[in-house]
C-alpha cells in the first residue's frame, strides 16, 4: 500500500487537476446545461468507465517499466513536470475560455449520452498523461507492489473525480449563471489554478527518486 503522505498527495493533485477545465468537463456541463443534470450523471457513468480502463491500462504498463529500465522512474518524473508546466499555461494563457461557456447540443438518449461520455475520455490526452506521467511521481517501489499501488492511487484519482464532476453537472446551471454575472471570478480561478500546478511541477522536477 501506498504511504499515507503519498496518498494525500496524490488526492490534492487529483482534486487539482478535475477542478482544471479539459474536454471531459466542458462534455458534461455542456450536456447538463442542454438536456438536464441527470443526461450529465449518465453521461458521467461512461467518463468513469474510461478512467478504469487508463487506470489498469497504466497500472500494468508502468509496473512492467519501472522494473525494466532503470531510469524509468526519472523520465517519466520530468514528463509528469513538464506536462503539468503545460496545463499551468493553459490555465492562464490570454484567451482562456470558461467551460461553462457552453454550445447547446443535440438531445440523445441514455446509452448514446453514456457512450459518448466514454469516448470523450478515452480521447482525453489529459487522461492518459495523469496516469503515465504522474501516478508514478507517488509511488514508492519499497512499500509494496507497485501494481497495487498503481490500483490503489487510480482508485482514488476515480473517486475524487467522479464525485467532483458529479457536483458540477449537477450544479451547472446555477454555476453557468454566477459565473456570467461575475466573470472576476474564473479569471481568479484560472490564475489560482496556474499557481497551484507550476509549484506542483517545480516540486516534481526537483525531488529525489524514492529509494
Amino acid at each position: 500500500m501506498p504511504h499515507t503522505s503519498a496518498l494525500l498527495g496524490f488526492a490534492f493533485v487529483s482534486l487539482g487537476l478535475v477542478l482544471t477545465p479539459g474536454p471531459n468537463m466542458i462534455y458534461l456541463i455542456s450536456r447538463s446545461i442542454t438536456q438536464g443534470p441527470a443526461a450529465g450523471i449518465v453521461s458521467l457513468g461512461g467518463v468513469a468507465l474510461g478512467f478504469v480502463f487508463y487506470m489498469l491500462c497504466a497500472a500494468f504498463g508502468i509496473t512492467a517499466l519501472l522494473l525494466a529500465i532503470p531510469f524509468a522512474y526519472d523520465a517519466l518524473r520530468f514528463a509528469g513536470a513538464g506536462y503539468m508546466l503545460w496545463l499551468a499555461w493553459q490555465a492562464v494563457k490570454p484567451g482562456g475560455r470558461s467551460p461553462f461557456q457552453v454550445k447547446q447540443l443535440a438531445i440523445d438518449s441514455p446509452r448514446k449520452l453514456f457512450a459518448m461520455g466514454l469516448v470523450t475520455n478515452l480521447l482525453n490526452p489529459k487522461i492518459a498523461m495523469l496516469y503515465l506521467a504522474l501516478l508514478p511521481q507517488f509511488i514508492d517501489p519499497t512499500a509494496g507492489s507497485v501494481l497495487t499501488q498503481s490500483v490503489v492511487l487510480g482508485a482514488i484519482q476515480i473517486a475524487i473525480s467522479v464525485s467532483v464532476n458529479a457536483m458540477i453537472a449537477l450544479a451547472a446551471g446555477s454555476i453557468a449563471l454566477f459565473l456570467a454575472s461575475r466573470p472576476s471570478w474564473m479569471l481568479v480561478q484560472r490564475w489560482l489554478m496556474g499557481t497551484v500546478l507550476a509549484g506542483l511541477a517545480v516540486r516534481m522536477a526537483v525531488e529525489a527518486r524514492k529509494v
